[in-house]
């Protein structure tokens, strides 16, 4: 693939991004413009992790991809340690608000595929951009307060709302927030395979693994796309899900299934969890890629609503 640096500026703070563009005579028979897909990473996610990831597999599909550090994270300015989805959601907007610039994509053929807490930030971003054609919410999360809820047992759940609570008081007079360690908010220690992942594999970007504020965590338990995603449509939505997710349970996949309108796809990943399979050369990841290519090919194609311009086809709304 061939990749340029593409910064942005959101909220007046500089982001660094990379345009990843396939390179002349890629698979799936594009040629410049090409369609474009905005890959998000999730809580923690770096640029460098699972958006160039998809970036590597999309590109000789004939996809450009676009892949960016969220405010505040790897090498893009903004305060450490406040990880906020509804301002990721802006973040993600500029972006797109970038790619208008650039001759080498075509923004009517967009789609945003986001990446765990990502998966719901696309959401709440794709809803109020009509710019946005189609959407795909991999390993998601539908409502912050239930999500973060399923990764605690009953004492560290009470002790992450006192210390939330605690925090409120604290930042109104003192004007900071308590960081906290980011895994006594998503709590990984009750998801054996997904923490052995993150130790062996996402340790090894520079930075992953820093502070988050308390803040963070109380708007985290604000966040709740379900509640907006029924507006997505008529532009489609795939979820796919690890149906043996024990950190973002299948119970968020099914819940944005349920709140979405058509129309819609829900896929589980039978036998599959987290993230223990998120390598280039894995069959699931390769699966999963599969699924978002025949997703967007299905939304591309000539017969497709909106004379062809990001509507879905009438038989593939029938299929769901």
């Amino acid at each position: 693939m061939t990749s340029r640096p593409l910064p942005f500026f959101s909220s007046g703070l500089r982001l660094d991004a990379d345009l990843h563009l396939p390179e002349k005579g890629a698979a799936g028979g594009q040629r410049a413009p090409y369609p474009i897909v905005v890959a998000c990473s999730g809580y923690q996610g770096q640029k460098i992790i699972h958006p160039e990831r998809f970036a590597r597999a999309l590109n000789p599909l004939g996809y450009a991809v676009l892949a960016f550090d969220y405010r505040g994270f790897g090498l893009s300015e903004g305060e450490r340690g406040r990880l906020v989805p509804q301002e990721w959601a802006e973040d993600i907007r500029a972006g797109i608000d970038r790619l208008g610039t650039v001759a080498d994509v075509d923004l009517s053929r967009l789609a945003l595929a986001g990446w765990g807490l990502g998966g719901g930030v696309v959401v709440t971003e794709a809803v109020e951009d009509p710019r946005v054609r189609a959407v795909a919410c991999l390993n998601g999360i539908a409502d912050g307060t239930r999500s973060t809820r399923n990764m605690h047992d009953e004492a560290s759940w009470a002790d992450l709302l006192r210390r939330i609570e605690a925090d409120r008081g604290h930042r109104s007079s003192a004007g900071r927030s308590e960081i906290a360690d980011p895994w006594d908010i998503v709590r990984l220690d009750l998801d054996g395979r997904t923490d052995g992942y993150v130790g062996a594999e996402l340790y090894k970007a520079p930075g992953f693994g820093s502070g988050v504020t308390l803040e963070s965590a109380d708007f985290l338990l604000r966040f709740s796309p379900e509640r907006v995603v029924a507006r997505l449509a008529p532009r489609p939505l795939l979820i796919v899900h690890g149906a043996q997710n024990a950190l973002h349970k299948p119970v968020e996949a099914q819940s944005m299934y349920d709140h979405a309108a058509e129309p819609k796809r829900l896929e589980l990943l039978e036998g599959r969890g987290h993230t223990e399979w998120m390598f280039d050369d894995n069959p699931t990841f390769t699966r999963v890629v599969g699924l978002l290519d025949e997703f967007l090919t299905s939304v591309w194609s000539p017969d497709a609503g909106q004379n062809g311009r990001g509507g879905p086809r009438d038989d593939y709304a029938a299929r769901q």
